[in-house]
């Protein structure tokens, strides 16, 4: 869901026609979603291929053909009228002709030929919305697939290693392959996004356009703002309350950042500091309960594991990486002598609730409906009812209180009518990117699916990592690294899963549901590592630092995005459950080596600790991940006697200073 666009130079005006175009056809398709969600579902080659439709016309006039930022021109418009059109055949073919395909042994010309005006359409719509890195991959994996000796490229054959040779397909195999069936373009990436992220998007974007954002700011603020370094830690509370919702690293960033990184420079944080802080904590959005950035919904789909029970064990994990990100700030506060804010410069606790308590009531509505065991598309559309009525009853509320008139009601109406359709269209600009990074991923699942090119990854990744499950690891989180550097994260995550996950399941022994946590955990650090770091640059704009420097701190402060998933690989009963004495203890150790490994990292805890504590608190931490209980108490007794030493110096030093001379 994070693209370079998220943070480019502002786009040259549209004209006033376009704009209007925009709205109408983005409130268009979110009526449709919302229709579909909860009033008459509908087959799956009827929802995706009309959601791509609409995806794709969105598209094309949100973004011009020679980039958002230089007027379309009489040039452009004849690029892309036809392009929109073309939009429009693409998503209506499948749906006009469904007998016709469904009864047939071969496919028609036409069915070919509009097979790949659609396949060329959805490549150029995710240059422009994703980014040129997602097409240039699907096309790799499009002429991979017709690289064999029976395929349109036979003379790459001869190009490819031993292991990735194939028969290679014609393109009449490979159109019909990606277009006419649920194995391609209107795949499960696609269906996921055309269903659950869609819905869940749109909820997010009426919380945001009714103030739901701003609630969550001020309640952080007003919870940890007199600590010291109350605002970094407020940054890190609020993250997870707007990631909860918003599912968007970069978009969490330039919303709680705006108000997080300026008062972090103020009490003493250095700029790059600041940036860094607010990009590794709104990159744990992305692991956030219940969106997780779609990653959630693909998971269910992928694992047909329930998605309630996805959210259920998502919250301990991510709680974790919450707690080492704000113990991070912590210590550092501490270090650098900060103290919090002055208590007339925080909002009230008390008076925050009363403006906002009504937004808590969606979010609910909305655990409780997963419970319940709702489908998440009916949760989505229960949720989209639930924050629309808590509004308008608040407003009403405000109105009655004070002195209503006939002329002030009809305002109130028409300002709630402008809020809705302000929603329905930012809901659907929100969905554009992650459609098309999906109907992209569709194309490559469909090549993986057709050339078999999953196993032949699997076994290449097993050779190079010699069998050994920490260096398959490794080897993940490098290609994770690689892969962000032109993908999405969501994107990122479907490509990645595709290539390891039947390596690390069928040949490592990894549970299923861990791989894929862990290959998704792994996938959200392009948002922090350099040199990719998507939102450690996006910090780095709202701070004013350099963008390297600025994604090295966000780097150091997101290491839980590198821990937490090696614990759940050697300690899978905090994920999969057991025994209710070693879940406990596996959430104990979890916790207790993720705050030495903060101690070591910062030199610090209760007071600086001394070079061989340091050196001494290494191998307890590894020992805290070592798949043997014997090895673990081991450790933990280690790691527990150096902390207790480390606050009992701490404890003599404050009762020395305390003493009179």
């Amino acid at each position: 869901m994070t693209t370079e666009n998220d943070f480019a130079p502002g786009p040259a005006p549209q004209p006033r026609i376009v704009l209007r175009a925009i709205t109408a056809i983005g409130i268009a398709l979110s009526l449709f979603q919302l229709w579909a969600a909860g009033v008459q579902p509908l087959g799956l080659f009827f929802q995706r291929p009309i959601h791509l439709g609409f995806v794709l016309v969105l598209c094309f006039l949100i973004y011009p053909v020679f980039g958002a930022n230089r007027p379309r021109g009489a040039l452009g418009w004849a690029i892309d009228g036809p392009l929109i059109l073309a939009g429009i055949a693409a998503g209506a073919w499948v749906p006009m002709n469904i007998d016709t395909i469904a009864n047939q042994i071969f496919p028609r010309d036409i069915d070919v030929w509009m097979g790949v005006l659609t396949i060329l359409l959805v490549l150029e719509g995710a240059r422009r919305a994703v980014g040129l890195g997602m097409t240039v991959i699907g096309a790799l994996f499009t002429v991979y697939a017709f690289a064999g000796n029976r395929g349109e490229l036979p003379f790459l054959a001869d190009w490819m290693p031993g292991i990735l040779n194939h028969r290679g397909y014609t393109l009449d195999r490979f159109a019909s392959q990606m277009t006419l069936g649920a194995e391609g373009i209107f795949g499960i990436p696609l269906g996921v996004a055309a269903t659950f992220v869609f819905i869940f998007v749109l909820f997010g974007a009426f919380l945001e356009v009714t103030g739901a954002g701003k609630f969550f700011i001020d309640l952080a603020y007003a919870a940890t703002g007199r600590q010291r370094g109350g605002p970094a830690k407020a940054a890190v509370i609020a993250s997870a309350g707007m990631g909860s919702i918003s599912g968007s690293a970069i978009a969490n960033v330039v919303t709680t950042g705006a108000f997080t990184i300026p008062l972090m420079k103020k009490l003493g944080y250095r700029p790059a500091q600041a940036g860094g802080i607010e990009a590794a904590a709104s990159t744990g959005g992305q692991i956030m309960p219940p969106l997780m950035g779609a990653g959630a919904f693909l998971m269910s789909e992928f694992t047909r594991v329930p998605y309630v029970d996805i959210v259920l064990i998502s919250i301990f994990p991510a709680a974790l990486y919450f707690g080492i990100v704000y113990l991070l700030v912590h210590i550092a506060a501490v270090k650098q002598g900060m103290t919090g804010l002055a208590a007339e410069d925080l909002p009230r606790t008390r008076e925050v609730l009363a403006e906002g308590w009504h937004f808590l009531l969606p979010l609910v509505a909305l655990i409780a409906l997963l419970v319940a065991g709702y489908s998440p598309m009916r949760v989505g559309f229960y949720a989209i009812g639930a924050i629309l009525t808590a509004a308008a009853a608040r407003a009403l509320w405000s109105f009655f209180a004070g002195r209503p008139t006939a002329a002030g009601f009809a305002a109130l109406c028409r300002r709630g009518v402008a809020l809705t359709l302000e929603a329905l269209e930012l809901g659907a600009r929100n969905a554009v990117a992650v459609s098309m990074a999906c109907a992209v991923a569709g194309i490559i699942v469909g090549v993986v699916g057709l050339t078999g090119l999953g196993l032949k990854f699997s076994a290449m990744m097993i050779a190079f990592s010699g069998g050994n499950l920490l260096l398959a690891l490794i080897l993940v989180v490098i290609a994770s690294l690689i892969l962000g550097m032109g993908l999405p994260v969501t994107a990122a995550y479907i490509v990645l899963i595709i290539l390891v996950g039947p390596a690390l399941t069928e040949e490592f022994g990894i549970p299923l549901l861990i791989a894929h946590l862990v290959v998704f955990w792994y996938s959200q650090d392009s948002n922090v590592t350099p040199p990719v770091a998507l939102a450690g640059f996006a910090g780095a704009a709202i701070a004013g630092s350099k963008p390297m420097e600025t994604s090295i701190q966000a780097w150091k402060y997101a290491k839980g995005l590198y821990l937490i998933p090696l614990f759940m690989v050697y300690n899978d009963e905090i994920i999969l459950g057991g025994p209710l004495p070693m879940v406990l203890w596996s959430g104990a150790i979890a916790i207790l080596g993720l705050v030495a490994f903060a101690a070591v990292l910062e030199a610090f805890l209760w007071r600086p600790l001394q070079w061989w504590m340091r050196v001494l608190l290494l191998p307890g931490i590894v020992a805290l991940f070592w798949p043997s209980l014997t090895v673990e108490i081991v450790g933990a007794a280690l790691v527990v006697a150096l902390l207790a030493l480390n606050w009992a110096q701490a404890r003599g030093e404050r009762d020395g200073a305390g003493r009179p001379a």
